[in-house]
């Protein structure tokens, strides 16, 4: 199931800079959540309506680590949105019967990083 599970991870990453809804709904399960350091198990539904809605700001998304263990994939990337502003993140993903059914993301820095190099940034800039 690892490299399965790998290759649906790929293909819904690949639907969000083509925009592609209808690929993405596609590999998302009907008892999908998603849960970010800003969201709590949102259902498939509230997902969609909140989140989905981002991938019009996306100019690219390069994937840098995809790392399946079983049924559960760990992703790393980089977001480019249409601005220039870059991001990264991390994401682990659950899939089952070839479908995602569970997203917990990990937000990451900005690119380049705000705090200089060796150094770090105080809580109150973050």
């Amino acid at each position: 199931m690892g490299s399965d599970a790998a290759e649906v991870v790929r293909r819904y990453f690949s639907s969000w800079p083509a925009r592609d809804r209808a690929g993405a709904e596609a590999v998302v399960a009907a008892d999908f959540h998603f849960t970010s350091p800003l969201d709590n198990r949102l259902d498939r539904e509230m997902f969609f309506a909140r989140c989905w809605p981002n991938s019009e700001m996306i100019r690219s998304l390069e994937l840098k680590r995809v790392v399946s263990d079983g049924a559960t994939v760990f992703v790393t990337y980089e977001l480019t949105f249409k601005e220039g502003h870059r991001l990264r993140n991390s994401e682990v993903i659950t899939v089952r019967d070839n479908q995602v059914i569970e997203v917990e993301v990990y937000f990451g820095w900005t690119l380049p990083h705000r705090a200089p190099l060796g150094g770090y940034l105080e809580r109150e800039e973050i």
